[in-house]
């Protein structure tokens, strides 16, 4: 088997795919692309591509090794249905979980939680201190994902300005990292990262190159550790004005900056 030229790894939702309310269009009604639905949840469509997205997808698929790389369960991963080839790899849980043909490597889930186990806070101090420092006022959820990291569903216009920056400075002492994505403030170990997964299956698959593309802060180490990276014009990198040499911003915002950076995917 030849060695393939890329490994693609691209974070999904405000990447890849959007919600309704992350669509960002701008154009006349008249005028707005053509959107395929790819996730349905509770028997209602959720999130969207392009047409012309979606028409790229395949040729992604068989140029490259696309690897979707999310922070999503894996239960919320396996509502999406992109066009093309369902991935042989793809990475949950911001790294938590390698899947391979749809099943977790067991290997890497030891791994990840040594390494977590050794390094950061518990989980259950993390969660006691995120519920105790959390306004009801605007605290509309709190969850726990694969049992590895949690998060809130936030009124986000009532948050007091700087919570965010406190909760982050905790976290920090703790082997913690918080991020802010939508309506959704994230707590996650440090040793979970993206980057360190994308490693893994490039070292199974022996790609010439790397690259990659992510919206959230939770993705910047997947972009530094790629050979070539894109980020959106929206998000919280973009909110923060993060950048590296080798990371382009694609003009676009919402759903159409989606689209573009599959065709800079394909260029490359």
């Amino acid at each position: 088997m030849s060695t393939p030229a890329a490994l693609v790894a691209s974070d999904l939702d405000r990447t890849l795919i959007y919600s309704a309310g992350a669509l960002g269009l701008t154009v006349p009604d008249a005028q707005a692309p053509r959107l395929l639905c790819v996730e349905v949840y509770q028997g209602k469509p959720l999130s969207y591509v392009t047409e012309t997205a979606a028409g790229l997808l395949p040729r992604l698929a068989a140029e490259t090794v696309f690897v979707p790389t999310t922070t999503r369960t894996r239960e919320q991963y396996g509502r999406i249905r992109l066009p093309g080839p369902v991935p042989r790899y793809a990475v949950c849980a911001n790294g938590g979980h390698i899947l391979v043909d749809g099943v977790s490597d067991p290997d890497w889930q030891r791994r990840v939680a040594a390494r977590v186990a050794g390094e950061c806070a518990s989980l259950d101090e993390v969660r006691a201190h995120l519920l105790a420092v959390a306004d009801p006022a605007w605290l509309l959820k709190e969850r726990v994902a694969e049992d590895l990291f949690a998060y809130l569903v936030v009124e986000r216009a009532l948050m007091p300005e700087g919570w965010v920056k406190e909760l982050a400075a905790w976290a920090e002492g703790r082997g913690w990292g918080v991020s802010l994505q939508g309506r959704k403030v994230y707590a996650v170990p440090k040793p979970l990262t993206k980057s360190a997964a994308v490693r893994e299956i490039a070292r199974r698959t022996g790609p010439a190159r790397i690259l990659a593309a992510g919206d959230s802060l939770l993705d910047a180490d997947l972009l530094l550790a790629a050979d070539r990276a894109w980020r959106p014009s929206h998000g919280e990198l973009a909110d923060t004005g993060w950048t590296a040499p080798h990371v382009d911003v694609v003009e676009e915002s919402g759903v159409a900056a989606g689209e573009e950076i599959l065709r800079r995917f394909l260029e490359r």
